[in-house]
């Protein structure tokens, strides 16, 4: 005579009904047993990642990091379907910006977007932006306009489903190492700017300075302002600082603030006045990048090569 189970002894009526069905008084205590294992070790598995999401840093900032990418990935596949079906247009900006909502959420970013009255401009203009971490990507669609492209590194495009769905929304990939293809691709997008009225949002510093500083500008999308005769629009994200941190591996809850600032006229501008127009905006941007990060201590420090992509 087998070994009851707590299963037998508490749900006897249940137990018989399932043994009447088929030889099951043999076999369902095994299948029990081996379940119960299961789930003991699957709960125990749960309540150790919890523990030590509570009081590790670094394994926070790892699973957290891990979400992030996970995410990307998830709803890259699910959207795929939606991206093909409209074709490759910037309208499928709108399903990039509805889906990467709820990843702030989860991460416990709070996003605060200041002057988007800015943004009211008619036709085309060029957006620059600090570029401090992969966060840029969760925060930046509170602010992104209607109409809006992103310029990229090539590299994106060779990321499967999500480079895929990037390519079908129209960014814009430049290879950073090559600067005359990356000039060429840019003043093709000068000419198309006016014919499908297009918003371009730039990261001018080409790479992340993780927060503790702003980098020098490249004059890439200010040569595209000139060129194209549009507004340049400054935006500027607070430091994440206070919640990220790449080189210490911390990662928790926080809030950037999005600061729109007034457009800049390039009417009347040709290419000699091009890094006089990238100075004085990066001037604008950094001193009120400095009061978003409270004084802007150490900002002016130039950061370590490790720290660059």
């Amino acid at each position: 005579m087998h070994r009851q189970l707590p299963a037998q002894i508490l749900c006897p009526v249940l137990y018989q009904s399932l043994a009447d069905l088929g030889g099951l008084p043999l076999l369902l205590p095994l299948d029990l047993m081996e379940l119960s294992l299961v789930l003991g070790n699957l709960l125990i598995l749960i309540l150790t990642g919890l523990l030590m999401y509570y009081y590790s840093a670094t394994f926070r900032y790892y699973t957290k990091v891990t979400v992030l990418d996970g995410y990307l990935i998830a709803i890259s596949i699910v959207s795929l379907p939606f991206f093909v079906a409209h074709g490759r247009t910037v309208e499928n900006m709108r399903i990039i910006r509805t889906v990467m909502c709820p990843i702030r959420y989860l991460l416990g970013i709070k996003v605060k977007v200041q002057g988007k009255e800015n943004l009211d401009i008619e036709g085309p203009y060029v957006i620059v932006a600090n570029h401090q971490s992969n966060v840029d990507f969760i925060v930046m669609f509170e602010a992104l306009p209607e109409r809006c492209v992103t310029v990229a590194k090539k590299e994106i495009l060779y990321m499967g489903t999500f480079g895929l769905c990037c390519w079908l929304s129209k960014f814009i990939f430049i290879d950073r190492r090559k600067t005359d293809r990356a000039i060429s691709v840019m003043s093709k997008v000068a000419q198309t700017m006016h014919q499908e009225d297009l918003r371009v949002w730039v990261f001018p510093e080409g790479t992340r300075s993780y927060g503790t500083t702003m980098l020098p500008f490249k004059h890439g999308a200010f040569h595209l302002a000139v060129q194209a005769q549009v507004p340049v629009v400054p935006v500027v994200l607070s430091s994440y600082s206070t919640f990220f941190n790449r080189e210490n591996k911390r990662f928790t809850t926080g809030e950037c603030t999005i600061q729109i600032l007034p457009h800049v006229q390039t009417q009347e501008l040709g290419p000699d006045d091009v890094p006089r127009l990238t100075e004085c905006v990066r001037q604008t941007m950094l001193t009120t990048f400095q009061k978003t990060t409270g004084g802007g201590a150490g900002l002016h420090q130039p950061i370590p090569d490790r720290h660059r992509d």
